[in-house]
């Protein structure tokens, strides 16, 4: 029986990464979109003048990389929230596909409110600097002259490898510290406050918080407030050495003293170790001569710096307060003005309508007389037309009674002669007399 070979295709890493990198063709890799997000700076540095930095949302720390110009780089404020145009690139690494938005245009900037957490953030600053910073370079020299050991609590990541870094930068003089090692979940606020209340319970001189550095997601542990309250009121003298040159946490603002990595961190102490051992080799008085001038130059500093502050802070006020009369001046003499302006058009529309009722009453008053005038000339009229109709009527009533008297008499002087040549008649001469009298009736009715 013969066999059939069974084929199938045989890719190797580099084309199915190909495959996939090519299958993710959407709209925003092809056509320019619009993102915005607070803008926060990677690198110091350009390569072939363009800068990789970061866009984070807004709601949550989730970010994309962003490539940019150096052009448009220098418009741009770090940590100011932007609206950009661009698109997406891809880049491959290893078997993973990393988007990159590569910014076009820079269409707005939006004014940053202060919100809750930053005030309070500055109100853990402003305790800060009414509290003053305990110096580490005094408390090393008071220790080694007490011929005691300085007792220091380095809390790093768990499986971190960055102690070694700190013992190299502290060389020999880790003869004069104490140094335990406090591991932790150092991405985690609530894990590096359970290690602090922890080490508070223990006679430690200084408490430092030490990392290698790391992606910038994570750095925003040390932007915590809970876990500045707590940091800022440790009695120890506090430290970071988180390991990221450019950035500064709030951690790094509250504490007493910061260094950017945990090499210089170790070379730090020593240098302040070292300095006081050639000091001591000389002379003891002159060491306890130049402690007591470093204190009392720290000390002035820190009074002048505070001094300085208060009188910012009172020209800040005297500004603001300048800044208030002239605005109140200027809303009043507006006011005033406007008030001006209403009397003067109150009194010009008063005058206006006194003038216009006055003129309504005049006219009103004409227009009566001519009434009354135009009443009595009809009364006139009407008077001389009624006695002309009764004058007419009754000069038709006497008209017509005397065309009818006339008709009488000379109907009575017929009947009279009739009478005269006829033998007489009673009943004519009754009826005649009836005659007479109505129209003697008529004519006395008609008369009245």
């Amino acid at each position: 029986m013969e066999e059939h070979e069974v084929s199938y295709p045989v890719y190797s890493p580099t084309s199915v990464i190909g495959i996939f990198s090519n299958a993710l063709k959407l709209n925003a890799t092809v056509n320019l979109i619009y993102l915005k997000g607070r803008y926060a700076y990677g690198g110091g540095k350009s390569y072939g003048n363009y800068y990789y930095d970061h866009l984070f949302s807004e709601a949550d720390n989730i970010s994309i990389g962003v490539r940019v110009s150096s052009l448009l780089r220098s418009k741009i404020a770090n940590n100011e929230i932007y609206t950009l145009r661009g698109y997406i690139e891809k880049s491959i690494k290893n078997s993973s596909i990393e988007l990159r938005f590569v910014v076009d245009e820079i269409i707005q900037q939006e004014e940053r409110s202060i919100s809750e957490e930053e005030l309070e953030r500055y109100g853990l600053i402003q305790k800060k600097l009414e509290t003053g910073s305990k110096d580490l370079e005094t408390l090393i020299r008071n220790k080694i002259l007490k011929d005691e050991k300085v007792r220091v609590a380095n809390i790093y990541g768990n499986n971190a490898i960055v102690q070694k870094d700190f013992s190299e930068g502290l060389d020999v003089s880790q003869m004069y510290f104490d140094v335990s090692d406090h591991p932790c979940n150092i991405t985690s606020s609530t894990a590096i406050i359970a290690k602090l209340k922890e080490i508070s319970a223990s006679d430690y001189d200084i408490v430092a918080l030490v990392r290698g550095g790391g992606d910038r997601q994570s750095m925003e542990t040390f932007n915590d407030l809970k876990l500045s309250e707590v940091f800022i009121d440790m009695y120890p003298v506090t430290v970071t050495a988180i390991g990221h040159t450019v950035d500064e946490t709030l951690l790094d603002k509250l504490a007493d003293k910061r260094f950017h990595l945990p090499h210089d961190y170790g070379a730090g102490l020593h240098a302040i170790a070292e300095k006081l051992s050639h000091e001591r080799s000389n002379s003891r008085a002159l060491l306890i001569d130049e402690v007591k001038k470093d204190v009392t130059k720290q000390f002035s500093e820190q009074v002048e710096t505070l001094e300085k502050q208060l009188k910012k802070k009172n020209e800040e006020f005297a500004e603001a307060q300048k800044t208030y009369k002239e605005q109140s001046e200027a809303h009043n003499k507006t006011y005033s003005e406007q008030l001006k302006v209403r009397n003067e058009e109150f009194q010009k529309l008063q005058e206006t309508s006194t003038k216009q009722v006055e003129d309504l009453q005049k006219n009103f008053q004409e227009q009566q007389k001519q009434r009354i005038a135009e009443m009595e000339s009809y009364k006139k009229e009407i008077a001389i037309l009624h006695e002309k109709n009764v004058q007419s009527a009754i000069s038709e009533k006497t008209a017509s009674l005397l065309v009818n008297l006339e008709t009488l008499k000379q109907e009575n002087a017929r009947l009279n002669q009739e009478i005269k040549g006829s033998r007489t008649d009673y009943t004519k001469v009754i009826i005649a007399f009836v005659i007479a009298l109505v129209i003697g009736f008529f004519i006395a009715r008609s008369l009245q």
